[in-house]
């Protein structure tokens, strides 16, 4: 269990889960990088506003759609990084303000985008903006929530590997579908949904309590680890492989470094499945080894 401050900041960022913002401003950030031509500041401003405040709204949904079914109710200590805030489970905060400040970061995100959309006439990107809010909102709330029903993996890769690759990619470019930045989208896409996926395991049994199927219900938490490794194992291999391409250069493959950071968590996953306390360096671990890839990777571009 994780103690907190207890100053009115401090929940309202725990509300937020602010440190996870990584998770979408890097990859529209590389994503923005790849053309490597002069960068279209105010696309790329207006469009990691979007990315990132989207994001933002997304959490406080699930929160929101977490506490309205048993699932955040089961187990009511704070973890960090897996079962929510549980700041509604404390009385800190009521559900309404979930839902109203997601409503709100949901506007700011709809702005950005419509201002975009004015500066690039295109309109794809309002239309593309609401399939990744339905798709963002309905990864939790009724009546799809996708994370309920195996198919949770599946959208989060989407939303934070080609949605803001691809998005970045296409804001300074206007090219749309691309195989190039849809391929750079792979190891991005794959290592938050080890994220995701380390982060289902110490909820497994609460998770399977509530009716909420994950892809670990199907794995089961013993053989976790072995999906875990693929995962990761399958990121690292689409680094190599857009190197070979000429999709990246070879100061990309530096990032197979971070490798030793999945093999960490791999076996704390195989060795403390069923520790939650333990599970929370497995998933510190899974955060720290995106943000480090991702860094590479920008850094790969750069020089």
């Amino acid at each position: 269990m994780i103690t907190q401050k207890n100053s009115m900041p401090s929940k309202i960022l725990r509300a937020l889960r602010l440190p996870f913002i990584t998770a979408s401003s890097l990859p529209f950030i590389f994503g923005s990088l790849v053309p490597q031509h002069d960068l279209k500041v105010p696309e790329f401003l207006l469009g990691i506003t979007a990315a990132v405040s989207m994001h933002l709204s997304a959490n406080l949904i699930n929160d929101y759609a977490d506490s309205r079914s048993p699932a955040d109710w089961q187990d009511r200590n704070f973890y960090g990084f897996f079962g929510g805030s549980k700041l509604i489970q404390e009385g800190v905060f009521p559900c309404s303000f979930f839902f109203n400040l997601a409503v709100f970061f949901a506007a700011l995100a709809a702005a950005a985008v419509v201002t975009v959309t004015i500066l690039s006439k295109s309109l794809f990107v309002l239309l593309a903006f609401c399939v990744i809010a339905f798709l963002g909102w309905s990864y939790s709330a009724k009546p799809l929530q996708f994370a309920y029903r195996k198919l949770g993996e599946i959208v989060i890769f989407i939303l934070f590997g080609p949605a803001l690759v691809m998005g970045g990619y296409f804001l300074q470019t206007g090219i749309f579908p691309d195989a190039k930045s849809f391929m750079l989208s792979v190891p991005f896409g794959l290592l938050t949904t080890a994220i995701l996926f380390a982060n289902e395991v110490p909820d497994l049994e609460d998770d399977v309590k509530s009716g909420k199927y994950t892809l670990v219900s199907l794995t089961g938490a013993g053989n976790a680890y072995l999906y875990y490794a693929l995962l990761t194992s399958a990121a690292f291999l689409t680094v190599i492989l857009n190197v070979a391409l000429g999709f990246l250069k070879p100061a990309a493959l530096l990032s197979l470094g971070a490798a030793a950071l999945a093999i960490k968590a791999a076996m704390v996953l195989k060795n403390y499945h069923h520790d939650k306390i333990r599970l929370v360096e497995s998933s510190k671990l899974t955060v720290l080894l995106g943000t480090v890839t991702a860094v590479i990777l920008i850094f790969g571009l750069l020089i």
